[in-house]
């Protein structure tokens, strides 16, 4: 089934990706005519090495008993730094302990080059460094035969770090240390960071936190977010929550949006704390998302997902609608990998999102408990379903090394943190800090796309109308715009334009492929609006909405037979909707668990706006399917 689910994937991939590139080809060949052949032989030859790369990805052996293996095990994966940045880093520091003033402006006009090439943040690492594999293998140094870079005294360390603080600064940005080791191999790594010029640019990262319940999801973003540490009774929790019952009973039961700032020096963004044990005074003691915005460089967004199995639809819409870069998967080190948590890992690697564990609790567990624990979650991680190489994250260097390359790599960094006594929480910040943005995932966002914004979310705002949340998918979106909202029941579009925009509470004028924004809307009232609908730009050609697709899907999970008619709650990006089985071409008419098929699907109350390409799930009871639409009907 392991491997099933594998190849299976590695397909979706190459649907996804080749439905993607055809209708980015299409889109140009509006726009330019003349190039035409050019285009789509561009294309072929993109999507010819997508294919060999991932059959490459899929037969790398997965190893891993001892040290050696797992160092192995790491090399395999591939966690060596692009070598042209690594030039260029040896190119700047010479330059700079060269004496001649030319050579020190040339090495700013590189380093600017640097950090605007990177999205605006760069980690410029200065001394000899371990191999990737060495370091996250864990191996002492003595023990570490393989260095890259060149080795530096402490006195040039010092010289050279200055040096680039100076020229930073001469560019607007601002420099802070992320790791400096002194020993053997002094080295120093530095965050170079510009601030970005105002709100609708900061990068954002967006983080599903998932777990079981009671794993302490919401204890861990209440410290993070909040800065004040637990008091082992739940108080950091508090300020999290949305719902009475929530706070009554301790549980999330609605999706929840936190944010953390990262100022440009690096540093969390974190309220002022007040020492109290008033439950009114803790909700209130933190920075409001504007002030927070405007003082950040760069935005982690957390999407709080309930424990609890009553919730799961709740928990897997904000899984599918959110579009996260990765998933937070908490296990309390008391109870270990139990109950929901294995679903929503199961869920995390069905829809390919890079998974990071999180043990809380160490403070309270019993070492052997713990040791078990950390066993259980490694050989869960190891397994053929997973096939991800676990990576303990127990120092700066290993959380800076890991935050940029775990998710390409197929690694899974293991934090061991305690929200009563803030151990680890300083590598889980860290990491956090250097995840890369959201945005700047251009395969999945493409800003020279017509606008499609898909709505997560509703409100209706007293004298401001009909708000609607959600994901820019494609293209960008201003205020004043006029845009097509839709499907209705009916399938139909209506036209409305954009009043005001807000992005993360504080007031933007435009917004582009995968930033996460709130509309305004003209004209609208709120009960035509939905969650799922989108809205796409106005053109001659009328978006069409769709009743029946096609998709190609693998059953995960189903105790019997499914057969035609045979009904289930399909989740496709932020459509969530009853869904029949109206033909199969299977031989027997049939599906059972591990099977696959080309499956024709019908929107059971109204139509949806959906591409090739999207990736699906459908779920009922305990059944599961994953897939792709392969065809519109």
């Amino acid at each position: 089934m392991a491997n099933s689910l594998r190849s299976f994937q590695s397909e979706i991939e190459q649907i996804h990706h080749r439905e993607m590139t055809k209708q980015r080809v299409q889109q140009l060949q509006k726009e330019q005519k003349p190039v035409k052949g050019k285009i789509k032989e561009d294309a072929v030859v993109e999507q010819k090495q997508h294919k060999g790369k991932s059959k490459d990805d899929e037969e790398k052996p997965s190893k891993g008993k001892i040290k050696e293996d797992a160092v192995e095990e790491l090399s395999n994966a591939g966690t060596e730094e692009p070598r042209d940045s690594v030039e260029a880093e040896e190119k700047i520091l010479n330059l700079l302990l060269n004496k001649d003033p030319a050579s020190h402006d040339t090495a700013r006009d590189m380093l600017a080059a640097l950090i605007t090439q990177s999205h605006g943040e760069y980690v410029f690492r200065i001394g000899a460094q371990p191999s990737k594999a060495n370091l996250f293998a864990g191996l002492d140094e003595e023990g570490a035969g393989d260095w890259s870079g060149i080795e530096r005294t402490q006195d040039q360390l010092d010289f050279l770090h200055q040096a680039i603080t100076t020229k930073v600064e001469e560019v607007g940005g601002k420099t802070s240390i992320l790791v400096e080791i002194q020993g053997k191999h002094p080295r120093k790594s530095l965050l170079l960071r510009l601030p970005p010029p105002n709100v609708s640019l900061t990068p954002e990262v967006r983080c599903a936190v998932v777990g079981n319940v009671d794993s302490g999801k919401s204890t861990t973003l209440g410290v993070l977010t909040r800065g004040a540490l637990d008091d082992g009774r739940g108080k950091a929790r508090v300020g999290l929550f949305r719902h009475k019952h929530e706070l009554e009973t301790g549980r999330t039961s609605s999706v929840g949006m936190e944010i953390l700032g990262f100022s440009p020096a690096g540093t969390p963004i974190l309220p002022e704390i007040v020492n109290s044990n008033d439950p009114d005074v803790v909700r209130h003691e933190k920075l409001g998302w504007e002030e927070i915005s405007i003082q950040a460089a760069k935005i982690v967004s957390f999407i709080d997902l309930a424990g609890h199995e009553r919730y799961l639809k709740t928990t897997l819409y904000g899984l599918t609608s959110g579009a996260p870069s990765c998933v937070i998967l908490i296990v309390g080190a008391n109870a270990g990998l139990i109950g929901m948590s294995k679903e929503h890992l199961s869920i995390a690697l069905a829809l390919s999102v890079p998974v990071v564990v999180c043990i809380t609790k160490i403070d309270m567990t019993p070492a052997n408990v713990q040791a078990e624990t950390i066993k259980q979650v490694v050989k869960i991680l190891r397994s053929p379903g997973c096939r991800k190489v676990p990576v303990f994250v127990k120092s700066s260097e290993v959380a800076v090394e890991i935050a940029t390359t775990f998710g390409k790599e197929k690694l899974c960094p293991i934090f061991q943190v305690s929200n009563v006594t803030g151990d680890g929480l300083g590598h889980l910040r860290t990491f956090l800090n250097l995840l890369p943005s959201s945005e700047g995932d251009t395969d999945k966002f493409a800003v020279d796309q017509p606008l499609e914004f898909s709505i997560t979310e509703v409100w209706s705002v007293p004298y401001v109308g009909t708000v609607v949340n959600g994901i820019v998918n494609g293209g960008s979106i201003k205020t004043g715009d006029a845009v097509m909202l839709g499907p209705d029941s009916n399938g139909n579009f209506q036209s409305t334009s954009i009043k005001s925009m807000q992005r993360k509470r504080a007031t933007v004028t435009s917004a582009e492929a995968g930033q996460c924004v709130s509309c305004a809307l003209k004209r609208v009232r709120r009960n035509t609006v939905r969650k799922g609908m989108v809205m796409v730009a106005k053109s001659e050609a009328l978006p069409k909405a769709t009743r029946q697709f096609q998709g190609q899907v693998l059953i995960l999970y189903h105790n019997t037979t499914l057969q035609k008619n045979y009904q289930a709650m399909l989740h496709c990006g932020a459509i969530r909707q009853t869904v029949r089985i109206i033909d199969m071409d299977h031989p027997q008419g049939v599906l059972r668990t591990g099977d696959r098929a080309t499956v024709s699907f019908e929107f059971i109350s109204h139509p949806e706006y959906v591409k090739e390409g999207m990736r699906l799930l459908f779920r009922e009871g305990r059944t599961k399917g994953l897939g792709v639409i392969t065809k519109l009907l």
